[in-house]
């Protein structure tokens, strides 16, 4: 499905992955890059906030990345020619609208030299339980300068209808929304936590191309661990760069991120743990 690019010294890189990162826990790339690596990746991490731990504990101390230092990293990968070498970039949280204007300016370079490479964007923004825990401005940089850069979209419920202004509650709605960005370089928006069905228990994913609407049930879980969505997105990269047909990557990759979280609550773990199933 993917097209890989050389890179002109040689050098083996697989994802770049933009997002938050702890000392402690299992969010952003504290999750994803083990995710990725498991199925044998290369990766390179580039932090956009490093925190001791999620702002849910009692104490937190961190914050977001110096911006000099965030466009100094950019700016690093252009210079060792990994922008070119680079099969896929995944992007997840940003915190600041600075961030999602230099990402915005550095993927339109990387386009001009690998037009192929995939551009994986899970746009956190908030949920239904909590609503925006970044800026709510974030929306617009990503609906106006991210959305259209990238090749897929994985936001939930929420984050769908902030990037499309809308409220959205029938199935309808979320799959005319979804649709609603594709475009020229979107090729499928997958919408984590939907739906869900209160008396069955269960969560519905819906994966969103031009054409098809695939739609993945899974048990619902009460108070999950965070980095769920972070371990989601990392999986399905994962699985789509190693060939799997987009469908199948969401269901595996839905798969994976339920055995993560029934592995961390029999293990007693506070913080999401990899489940220790093989790559698929």
């Amino acid at each position: 499905m993917f097209q890989v690019s050389d890179a002109s010294d040689g050098e083996i890189i697989d994802v770049i992955s933009v997002q938050s990162q702890v000392v402690y826990g299992s969010v952003g790339n504290s999750i994803a890059v083990p995710a990725l690596r498991r199925h044998g990746l290369q990766v390179v991490a580039v932090p956009t906030v490093l925190l001791s731990n999620t702002p849910h504990y009692a104490s937190c101390y961190g914050g977001e990345i110096p911006q000099p230092w965030f466009d100094g990293y950019l700016t690093a990968l252009a210079e060792r020619s990994l922008d070119c070498a680079a099969r896929a970039v995944v992007m997840g949280y940003l915190k600041s609208t600075d961030k999602a204007a230099s990402l915005a300016r550095w993927l339109r370079l990387m386009r001009e030299k690998n037009p192929q490479m995939p551009v994986i964007i899970d746009p956190v923004l908030g949920d239904d339980d909590s609503g925006f825990y970044v800026d709510p401005q974030l929306a617009v940089h990503y609906r106006q300068q991210l959305a259209p850069l990238a090749t897929g979209l994985t936001p939930n419920r929420f984050e769908l209808g902030c990037l499309c202004d809308a409220p959205l509650e029938s199935d309808a709605e979320i799959i005319d929304a979804a649709r609603s960005l594709l475009g020229a370089q979107t090729q499928w928006v997958v919408v984590t936590s939907a739906t869900h069905d209160e008396t069955r228990h269960s969560m519905q994913v819906f994966c969103v191309t031009a054409k098809e609407t695939f739609v993945t049930e899974h048990p619902r879980y009460d108070n999950p661990p965070k980095g769920t969505g972070d371990l989601f997105t990392a999986e399905l990269t994962a699985r789509l760069l190693r060939g799997s047909p987009l469908s199948q990557a969401v269901e595996q990759a839905s798969l994976f991120a339920q055995q993560s979280v029934l592995a961390t609550r029999t293990l007693g773990r506070r913080e999401l743990q990899l489940a220790a199933a093989e790559p698929l």
